[in-house]
């Protein structure tokens, strides 16, 4: 077994084909896993221990949200107990695959697979190229395409009524003091409004102590004039008073989907999981839970082939991530896209009102688990796109 890349949906499937006794091999074109850690990587805490992830993975806890609106208020929501964790996305990385290697898979560093091919004698034939730029072949009956938004070997697919939708991210990690670090400490803070990101939004999460996450993302508009990511940054930096805060790091990130998630899963002996297949929730810009979501459920199902794993697979795995999660993309497309305006504004700010009412577990469970129950018929026409 063949898996292009290391990252958690990649690595979480390797370590779950390792385990099961599988021969797998994970190849990343990164030289060093610590590298290009670009990920927010907030996830709620019983996705974390569903995930069996451990303590050395942890940035942070927190229990508490705060989110600025349209018109500069600030609403907070609180509790004692933790709702979640910001995770340490190096951490996890070198955690998963040391795990995977653990159970005797193996690890290929500063790989590139180029393209794959059916093998004549089966299976198939995947051409890469190595650390030192030399051409490789591996030989194996699958390989999964884990490459991420890059789609290395599944690609684009052919345009279709369900085109993919692009986010882009910018995220600082920031060296605070301690005034600062208590300000945002056990909270995962958000700033919505076209006046602060125009069809994005912005978040400041912390990590380990004295250290923040700052960034700003995005859905691409080429239907409109879009102010730089970086300007947008240093603005809310300087609006949240941490313009004078020392930048330990720049990193940016990609993301790509399919509002009706309609990807290719698999062809033949190729496969594809994580966000080569959609599996990212653009409405917040979560991917981690949900990839290795996609590994778990690939990785029983390679243990266990037959003819129509292909066929199976998506089906499989949209009754895993729920009904619910279906509708993210959607809801993404016309909250995000629609953010540039004083009556987009007016909207939002609405809606941050109505949530007022909700307590710090509810709003946890709206926007990481859709519970849009909770609002009842109030939610219908916005969760439909109609009106207000």
């Amino acid at each position: 077994m063949l898996v292009v890349g290391a990252g958690p949906a990649g690595a979480e499937l390797g370590r779950c084909l390792a385990q099961a006794g599988v021969d797998v091999c994970v190849i990343d074109r990164l030289p060093d896993l610590q590298r290009a850690v670009f990920s927010s990587a907030a996830m709620p805490l019983a996705a974390m221990q569903e995930l069996g992830l451990p303590a050395q993975v942890v940035g942070s806890r927190w229990s508490n949200w705060n989110l600025l609106g349209p018109s500069g208020q600030w609403r907070s929501w609180q509790q004692q107990q933790p709702l979640g964790v910001v995770l340490d996305f190096a951490a996890l990385r070198c955690w998963l695959s040391d795990q995977m290697q653990a159970w005797g898979g193996r690890l290929k560093l500063g790989w590139t697979a180029l393209d794959s091919e059916p093998a004549r004698s089966g299976g198939v034939v995947t051409h890469c190229r190595d650390a030192n730029g030399c051409s490789r072949s591996i030989c194996s009956d699958w390989v999964v395409d884990a490459s991420g938004q890059q789609r290395a070997l599944i690609g684009d697919g052919v345009p279709d009524p369900d085109p993919l939708v692009s986010g882009v991210g910018l995220e600082w990690l920031l060296k605070v003091d301690q005034t600062q670090w208590l300000r945002w400490q056990g909270a995962l803070s958000f700033a919505l409004g076209s006046q602060w990101v125009p069809q994005g939004y912005g978040w400041v999460f912390p990590m380990q102590k004295g250290v923040l996450k700052l960034g700003v993302c995005r859905l691409l508009d080429p239907r409109r004039h879009q102010p730089g990511l970086q300007s947008l940054q240093q603005q809310l930096m300087a609006k949240l008073d941490l313009a004078d805060a020392q930048v330990l790091d720049r990193h940016g990130g990609l993301m790509r989907s399919r509002v009706r998630r309609s990807d290719c899963h698999g062809r033949g002996p190729l496969l594809a999981l994580g966000d080569a297949v959609s599996t990212g929730n653009l409405l917040g810009g979560e991917g981690i839970r949900h990839a290795m979501t996609s590994a778990r459920v690939l990785g029983l199902l390679l243990q266990q082939p037959h003819a129509e794993l292909v066929k199976r697979y998506p089906q499989v795995l949209r009754k895993k991530l729920g009904w619910r999660w279906s509708l993210t993309g959607r809801l993404a497309r016309r909250t995000w896209l629609g953010l540039h305006s004083p009556k987009a504004d007016q909207r939002l700010e609405h809606w941050l009102g109505v949530l007022e009412k909700c307590s710090a577990a509810e709003l946890s469970a709206l926007l990481f688990d859709y519970r849009f129950e909770r609002f009842g018929l109030r939610a219908l026409p916005y969760v439909l796109g109609l009106g207000r």
